[in-house]
């Protein structure tokens, strides 16, 4: 059982979304996660020991460096709503993921879909997201800027 480990970590999960500790939901539970495992065939890529301080501090910058697009965003968001006239520019752009890791990709897709004001609609086959912005009027290169420095980061902690 290779995969054991993801067995073991989404059961307890699915127990407390449920709410549910009676034993058909448990077993329930287990072909759910087994179900889920199966599909999807985790990578077990082991972060080394000599890896994992690095890894670690690039995932609290990571964090931060969310954190303070949630929070910027926010800020912007609600003057734009609260503003009488109603000042967006709504569109669609094009941000480049820059990374072969899907998994990188997906976790900055994420990263810009949570963020007040943005949502990634479309990822294309060559990693291009297509981001709907409540104000494409912002520059490309603050747009690129920004994707480099969460792809830089996701490699340091991902690779």
């Amino acid at each position: 059982m290779r995969h054991g480990w993801v067995i073991l970590l989404l059961l307890p999960i699915y127990l407390a979304l449920t709410a549910n500790l009676e034993l058909s939901n448990i077993i329930t539970g287990g072909l759910v996660t087994l179900g889920v495992t199966a599909l999807l065939r985790p990578v077990v890529n082991p972060i080394g020991v000599r890896r994992l301080p690095g890894a670690l501090l690039a995932l609290v910058q990571y964090l931060g460096l969310l954190l303070i697009e949630l929070i910027v965003s926010g800020l912007q968001v609600a003057r734009i709503v609260l503003s009488p006239s109603l000042p967006i520019k709504p569109g669609i752009v094009a941000i480049p993921s820059g990374t072969d890791s899907e998994l990188a990709t997906t976790l900055s897709a994420h990263a810009i879909s949570v963020t007040p004001g943005e949502i990634v609609v479309e990822i294309g086959d060559d990693g291009m997201m297509y981001t709907h912005c409540l104000d494409a009027s912002q520059p490309e290169e603050v747009r690129l800027a920004a994707q480099r420095q969460r792809r830089d980061l996701l490699r340091r902690i991902i690779q």
